[in-house]
């Protein structure tokens, strides 16, 4: 009678059998030794935006797979990296933002979450392993001078400077400051690409059969998205996608936080719409650096001994139900990322419908290795996807997270409020009020099923309700309409995950309660 439970039980009759955890991997496939990983992530890249990437689309998307269904569970950049880095949900991270004292580098590092990343356990497994650009925000803030984390062999981050602008930034090379200005190949994405290149000729040439890490994260395309001088003219016509929910026309039904914002302005749209080019044409040199390190691979005999991974911190909106270029929110846009993967035993031009998500990252690097993942690990590994299996059991829902940095500038601007106004929070309309660009997002906490569902559950006590299949643009929240046991089951199973770790909660990602 209910779509919404049919399709759940559909979900849950086919994938019946108990979950492999992260330690239960199977081996790497079959090859003359193990396979080296060049993982590539980009900073704020939307997933229309893939499409003009002509390089990354000749040689990873029609030479590898795509995995159709791949998202993060907090859309921040900080939160996403260090779950990249762990295998682990925010909640049990403890960094939910980019700011200390709980949030970003400094956070991180004081919570001592470096000491067991998939860089110790590649390391650890015998991989030499590097690291290029952006590592988390803030870094190196309260850590010793030339400080870099444990289980990297070679170290080349960014630092000071402006490293978002792609000129003029130090970086932390091997413990050593090195300053970059403002020539033409001082620009970062370049910088890196150079770097990587040579860490894959100098530790093949030394020991051609020593498999390897190389972590390469690009600062693009994040705003101020500055492109190199030779694609600064490129795609003059682009614009932000016109979607169905770009300047949504009705937002009553949305949270507080939402139908606080105005209409976007004309103005408004024309600095988006700038933005969103300057993206694209940064992202030129990101699609240049994959080709540059393809053809390494290739000329030093490596390419088919190795899987290349793209894939971004997190998605972006831009105009979205109102909503100015930013990120954070539980709509897709910011949740859905590209993710294209090639190597041994992929299929070119296959593609991967199940529910992913960069808690997995961690657990597959360990598998491709041969590690075992520690216990905390609450993703699992791609391998089978990658493979083109079926795997008899798989995750069916995805646990979104987001909480406000308690020391960041929406918070500053909050206090202004309160101190200005004489009123006090908890009135969200007020706390939107004091940011006045939709950034100051009410925490929450939700899921999206693999059978179409997204329903978040907001510390004010709003709920949002979206059937995709037939309301993908997230127009209507049907929060008010939906049946009380279909409410009461959704509440549980979050419930369920909202604490759980490791194979617990891996389980109840399979099974709804």
């Amino acid at each position: 009678m209910r779509r919404w439970l049919a399709l759940l039980t559909v979900v849950t009759l086919s994938l019946h059998v108990a979950c492999g955890g992260s330690s239960d991997s199977a081996p790497p496939p079959p090859t003359e030794r193990r396979p080296n990983v060049v993982f590539v992530l980009t900073d704020d890249q939307d997933l229309p935006s893939l499409a003009f990437m002509p390089k990354v689309q000749a040689l990873l998307v029609q030479q590898g797979m795509r995995l159709d269904e791949h998202f993060v569970s907090l859309s921040l950049c900080c939160p996403s990296r260090v779950t990249t880095l762990r295998g682990q949900y925010a909640h049990n991270t403890g960094v939910y933002g980019n700011n200390p004292p709980e949030g970003g580098f400094e956070g991180t590092y004081t919570k001592g979450l470096e000491r067991s990343t998939l860089a110790t356990w590649l390391q650890g497994a015998g991989y030499r392993t590097a690291f290029f650009g952006k590592y988390l925000n803030g870094y190196p803030d309260g850590a010793p001078a030339g400080y870099y984390p444990p289980g990297w062999d070679e170290w080349y981050a960014g630092t000071t400077g402006t490293p978002y602008r792609g000129f003029d930034y130090d970086m932390n090379e091997n413990g050593t400051t090195v300053h970059y200005g403002s020539a033409d190949e001082d620009y970062l994405t370049d910088v890196i690409a150079r770097q990587a290149e040579d860490f894959i000729r100098r530790t093949v040439a030394a020991d051609p059969d020593r498999p390897f890490l190389a972590y390469v994260a690009p600062f693009a395309p994040h705003a101020p998205a500055t492109p190199a001088p030779r694609h600064a003219e490129l795609f003059p016509d682009a614009r932000a996608p016109r979607t169905a929910s770009f300047n949504e026309a009705d937002v009553s039904d949305k949270p507080a936080w939402v139908r606080a914002l105005p209409p976007l302005t004309a103005d408004q749209i024309t600095e988006l719409d700038r933005l969103y080019r300057h993206k694209l044409q940064a992202l030129q040199a990101v699609d240049e650096l994959v080709e540059r390190l393809v053809n390494t691979l290739q000329a030093t005999g490596q390419l088919a001994h190795t899987y290349i991974v793209f894939t971004s911190d997190n998605g972006y909106h831009q105009g979205q139900h109102r909503m100015d270029s930013g990120k954070m929110t539980a709509y897709e846009e910011d949740l859905r990322v590209p993710f294209v993967v090639r190597g041994p035993g992929i299929a070119p031009g296959s593609r991967a419908t199940r529910v992913t998500t960069n808690v997995d990252h961690a657990p597959t690097r360990a598998a491709l290795a041969g590690a075992t993942a520690p216990s905390f690990v609450d993703g699992r590994s791609l391998l089978p996807l990658w493979r083109g299996e079926a795997p008899a059991e798989w995750r069916q829902v995805l646990l979104l997270e987001h909480k406000p940095d308690k020391n960041d500038e929406a918070a500053r601007r909050v206090s202004q409020f309160v101190a200005t106004s004489g009123r006090e929070p908890p009135d969200p309309m007020d706390v939107v009020a004091a940011g006045g660009d939709g950034m100051d997002i009410t925490s929450f906490s939700g899921l999206r099923t693999a059978a179409g569902i997204t329903y978040i559950e907001y510390d004010t006590g709003e709920r949002e309700f979206y059937d995709r299949a037939v309301d993908p643009a997230q127009l209507n929240n049907a929060w008010v309409r939906t049946p009380a046991d279909q409410r009461a089951q959704l509440a549980a199973w979050l419930a369920a995950l909202r604490n759980a770790s490791g194979e617990a909660l891996r389980q109840a990602e399979a099974h709804a309660p």
